[in-house]
């Protein structure tokens, strides 16, 4: 993990290699299927730059995450228009896949930028963990076939 200053603010940056293929990492990003194996109990896509993603935190649908695709790349990028912790702070959540021909794939998420003031630095602990959690959800359902969230519910 990485926190970064940069000059429109702070950055949080985490790294999950995963011995899968890229596509296949990829598609946990941009399926409903794929989303439902690591993050929400269900989901909606409209994959295109400008389209949406509703994340659905239920069974009966309920609860649910309406946010927008700021970007989509097919060959392995996308961005969320994510807002952060119970006071809805815009912090856009960049996701890269990449192959690796040794080790697989490496997910490259950036989350930002957050203002550097004691209230933006907590809230951006709080993603760190929270994204942390996540991202190691998703390496243990594509490599070790283990849902974290069976463990530890949504």
């Amino acid at each position: 993990m990485s926190i970064i200053q940069e000059k429109d603010g702070v950055w949080l940056q985490l790294e999950e290699t995963i011995a899968q293929h890229h596509e296949e990492v990829f598609g946990c990003f941009t399926t409903a299927g794929g989303l439902m194996r690591w993050f929400s109990i269900d989901a909606e896509l409209d994959l295109r730059t400008g389209g949406t993603i509703e994340f659905y935190w239920d069974h009966q649908k309920t609860h649910k995450t309406t946010i927008a695709i700021l970007d989509y790349n097919p060959d392995g990028s996308m961005v969320w228009d994510w807002f952060a912790g119970p006071v809805d702070t815009h912090a856009p959540v960049y996701w890269v896949v990449k192959p690796d021909v040794e080790k697989g794939s490496i997910v490259t998420l950036r989350q930002g930028p957050f203002m550097n003031d004691e209230e933006n630095l907590l809230l951006l602990a709080d993603e760190a963990a929270s994204w942390s959690w996540h991202l190691c959800n998703l390496r243990g359902v594509l490599e070790a076939k283990h849902d974290m969230r069976k463990v530890k519910p949504l």
